[in-house]
């Protein structure tokens, strides 16, 4: 009885070494899984299912915004886990800035690839319970150029929205997530981040910036949208490389910080205006 109080000290103090073990691969890939699934689904799905619903359809607006939030909502739920990543592109930025190391690219993009197609192969079992939905005309939300842009746009439009969107895409989320920025914000920079990248380039490409959201629609699309595939793994990949290897040396940094768990608490934020650089301590707030 003498020892129980220690006993029930080393039970807490392993139930909190528990708490802090880094989640294994298994579980990374599960929520990149999960995270790519979410963005497939929720933002193709709000382009098939409820941009043109008659007299209340969500349009452009609705659906670039429906992206941002399936961003935004994943990563703040699952950004601690694996990085929140969704995303190949994103993935491989992160790699080349020098933020994760090399083994888990090709994991976490297999997983990606795997959630997208899952995202799309459930959408259209849902549209395809409507009578009046036909997979040829409706489609579901694939991207493309020419024939297959919403707008029209040749091929150099569609490489070169893509691979600019990506690229400052990659600035964002690396920028967001960089330890010297305001800890708890970089979900919230993303997604607004990913709703305006949509509202600028839904015309154009109805807007890739991802491989994965790319490949689970065409998938299922097939012809033009399979075709056109390999322009939305190229423009991206080649957008996220330069975001990617460039960041360190147009911002100084050192490239080491991985989550935006380690960025700076906002209590301790520093500002930065011309020459004038103030620290605002947690007494002020």
């Amino acid at each position: 009885m003498a020892n129980a109080p220690l006993q029930k000290e080393l039970d807490s103090l392993s139930e909190d070494l528990l708490n802090y073990l880094p989640p294994n691969l298994g579980q990374r890939l599960g929520v990149e899984f999960l995270g790519t699934f979410w963005l497939v689904l929720g933002g193709c799905g709000s382009a098939v299912l409820a941009a043109a619903f008659p007299h209340v359809g969500i349009g452009l607006l609705g659906v670039s915004l429906a992206f941002g939030l399936t961003v935004l909502t994943m990563a703040f739920a699952f950004g601690h886990i694996s990085g929140g990543h969704f995303n190949p592109a994103v993935t491989v930025g992160l790699w080349l800035a020098g933020r994760q190391g090399p083994r888990n690219v090709l994991p976490y993009i297999g997983a990606q690839v795997l959630g997208g197609a899952v995202g799309a192969g459930l959408l259209y079992a849902i549209a395809s319970g409507n009578p009046a939905y036909s997979l040829a005309t409706n489609g579901l939300a694939a991207n493309g150029y020419g024939a297959g842009s919403p707008g029209g746009f040749n091929l150099m439009a569609a490489l070169l929205t893509e691979v600019v969107m990506t690229m400052l895409f990659l600035f964002i989320i690396l920028g967001a997530t960089d330890r010297r920025a305001a800890k708890g914000f970089g979900p919230l920079a993303i997604g607004l981040a990913l709703t305006l990248i949509h509202l600028i380039s839904i015309p154009v490409t109805n807007t890739s910036v991802n491989p994965a959201r790319s490949t689970g629609p065409a998938l299922f699309v097939g012809g033009l949208a399979l075709q056109q595939l390999w322009l939305f793994w190229v423009a991206p990949l080649l957008g996220a490389a330069i975001a990617g290897i460039s960041y360190r040396y147009l911002t100084g940094a050192g490239g080491l910080e991985t989550v935006a768990a380690q960025a700076q608490p906002i209590s301790l934020s520093t500002t930065t205006i011309g020459d004038v650089t103030s620290t605002r301590s947690s007494t002020e707030l």
